[in-house]
């Protein structure tokens, strides 16, 4: 396995980082790349070396942070859905400054496409290993709508438009997909 070289891996962690403080204080509408690498203390160029811009940059952290769902996701395979929902939900509320200001933002739709496509994933491995669908409803269609539900949930949680402590918001969801399924 090659090494990255640690002044690269420095870079891109005083770049991401300036990135994640300005995105939770700003929002990401806001946000330019001169602003970035100023906050990182870092040329343009060294910015452009790693990113071709800020949507890029934006890309790379959010396939960040869904590959580390995917983790607990794989981890939570054999769970329940009410359970599994739980410890997917705790995810969410580490990282909630995160993902509000992805919610909030008005240029972020390759973030929501690409939840709502990993989401869908998620049940479908989940449909696959239960009962039999009713073979009147397209499979897509059944993906699309429990997909956006969650999404739906996951974004008013993490914009805490919801009343409740994670677990609580967690096990109704939970419930709710393992009723539809």
């Amino acid at each position: 396995m090659n090494k990255i070289d640690r002044r690269i891996l420095k870079s891109q962690k005083a770049i991401q980082s300036a990135f994640l403080e300005m995105l939770v204080d700003e929002g990401f509408d806001d946000i330019t790349v001169k602003n970035i690498t100023e906050k990182a203390d870092l040329g343009r160029k060294t910015f452009y070396l790693h990113y071709i811009d800020k949507y890029d940059l934006l890309d790379k952290i959010v396939d960040d942070h869904l590959e580390q769902l995917r983790e607990i996701c794989d981890q939570k395979q054999n769970k329940g859905f009410i359970e599994g929902a739980v410890i997917w939900f705790n995810f969410f509320e580490q990282h909630q400054s995160f993902f509000a200001s992805l919610f909030r933002s008005n240029s972020t739709l390759s973030f929501r496409n690409k939840l709502l496509t990993f989401i869908m994933g998620e049940i479908d491995k989940k449909l696959n290993s239960n009962a039999p669908l009713n073979q009147n409803i397209d499979k897509y269609i059944i993906l699309k709508f429990l997909g956006t539900a969650v999404m739906g949930v996951v974004e008013s949680y993490v914009l805490e438009e919801l009343t409740g402590d994670t677990e609580a918001v967690a096990k109704q969801l939970g419930q709710l997909i393992k009723r539809n399924i």
